[in-house]
């Protein structure tokens, strides 16, 4: 019989990748080719139920806590019309809060609405209109997941995922200083573990939680934020694969693609835990600590061909931009990974802490905020509001990505960072421009215990 890699290497023969239409020769070749690796592989099916069965995890919150934080407190929700801002409003409904609201910039059909939630409707990038649902409001509490949440989109869609994920959050946090807010717990993105990214979508999110943590100092308010991952109810990917195992060619990044995912339920139980956090002056960052095996992409596709009975080709198409081919490659320390959560990098596992009853692990951000000038800030959003400048926006974008991975290395320990430098050696050879760049640095704040 035929092996899986021998049927994956006739594929990539018949069709290489980087092809934005495959030619219908190549798609009839892949058809077959497909056949039979469905058929090698009926193990699949079993990864697909796996993958589903994630929906119901959940974190085991305890019955005080949650209820003594809500309850007679007027609570704001940005983006709670999506997959898991619906599920958030649910679980806060039932706690009883004196007034429950969302803020979302439209109607979202495909997930339920609450009867004892106010729906409101305004742009987070647009500082007036939110600042005047903040003065109807008037919340003490507010969680924040407004966001654009598609990498693949990012790239295409720049100025919006710049205005939304970061100036928006900019817009979020403001208003809740100015109206005196008590907690604001916000959605991350376990992309934001990476200390640098050129993608839009990364380099947003890790703004994001700078944000955050510049602004903790500077308030009386419990700030944190939540690290999710793939979230199995609106996944991106399988709705893809769903469509595509209907009508057209199956597009795989590769065929080693593995990823973490977890659940709209226990995503929104995160977010109500980052609200228990303690008053700090600091941002702390949670995550899911066990998130299970990764996925595995190829035997997903496969399972999803198997159960719809459907001829549909699979193509290894290469990393569609805002997908990293390959990450850094000591983005995990070998001595804490499986540890911590894999939404944790290298620099950031050695100080988190596990709530073992809860299944959380969290730690405190920690940036030498000064190194990000604030100027580059307002250079952002003023080349957002430039007409068909998306370049300008990405090239600030990434000087700030690049100021902030400075801001991330000046404040980890000497003994960590000459950790990475020496595990990640090796590989020196083999970097791209842009890892080299950061292994450079890291190299030097390792050999010097300071500043470059």
């Amino acid at each position: 019989m035929t092996t899986v890699p021998e049927i994956i290497t006739a594929m990539r023969q018949v069709a290489p990748p980087g092809q934005r239409v495959v030619p219908e020769q190549a798609v009839a070749e892949l058809k077959l080719l497909t056949k039979e690796l469905v058929a090698t592989r009926p193990e699949a099916i079993a990864e697909l139920l796996r993958f589903q069965q994630i929906r119901q995890r959940s974190i085991s919150l305890p019955d005080s806590g949650p209820a003594d934080l809500i309850r007679g407190r007027r609570v704001l929700v940005t983006g709670g019309t999506g997959c898991i801002g619906s599920r958030l409003l649910a679980q806060l409904a039932r706690l009883r809060p004196e007034h429950l609201a969302s803020v979302s910039r439209g109607h979202a059909v495909f997930w339920p609405r609450h009867e004892r939630v106010r729906y409101m409707y305004a742009d987070i990038s647009d500082r007036d209109s939110l600042r005047r649902v903040f003065a109807e409001v008037r919340p003490d509490t507010v969680f924040h997941l407004a966001a654009q949440r598609d990498p693949g989109l990012a790239e295409q869609a720049v100025e919006v995922t710049v205005g939304t994920n970061v100036l928006g959050t900019r817009n979020v946090v403001e208003a809740c200083a100015e109206h005196g807010v008590d907690i604001l717990s916000c959605a991350s993105s376990g992309k934001a573990l990476r200390p640098y990214s050129r993608e839009v979508y990364t380099a947003t999110k890790r703004l994001g939680e700078w944000l955050l943590a510049e602004a903790a100092p500077r308030t009386d308010m419990t700030i944190s934020a939540s690290r999710f991952t793939h979230v199995v109810d609106n996944s991106i990917v399988f709705n893809r694969l769903v469509s595509w195992a209907q009508s057209g060619v199956i597009r795989l990044h590769d065929s080693n693609t593995l990823f973490y995912a977890q659940s709209a339920k226990e995503s929104a139980q995160l977010l109500v835990v980052g609200a228990l956090s303690e008053r700090g002056g600091r941002v702390r960052v949670n995550a899911v600590t066990d998130l299970g095996w990764p996925v595995n992409l190829l035997d997903l596709a496969i399972g999803a061909l198997a159960r719809a009975e459907s001829d549909s080709p699979i193509y290894f198409s290469g990393h569609d931009p805002g997908y990293e081919h390959s990450p850094f490659p000591v983005l995990y320390d070998p001595a804490s990974a499986g540890e911590t959560s894999p939404l944790f990098s290298a620099f950031e596992a050695g100080g988190a802490e596990c709530d073992s009853a809860l299944g959380v692990d969290s730690f405190q951000v920690s940036l030498q905020l000064d190194r990000v000038p604030d100027d580059l800030i307002t250079e952002l959003e003023r080349s957002c509001t430039a007409i068909d400048d998306s370049e300008r926006v990405r090239a600030v974008l990434d000087e700030l990505s690049w100021c902030l991975l400075d801001a991330t290395l000046a404040a980890v320990p000497a003994a960590t960072l000459s950790r990475v430098a020496r595990l990640a050696a090796p590989y020196e050879d083999a970097l791209s421009s842009d890892h080299s760049k950061m292994l450079a640095l890291i190299q030097r704040y390792a050999n010097s215990g300071q500043a470059p």
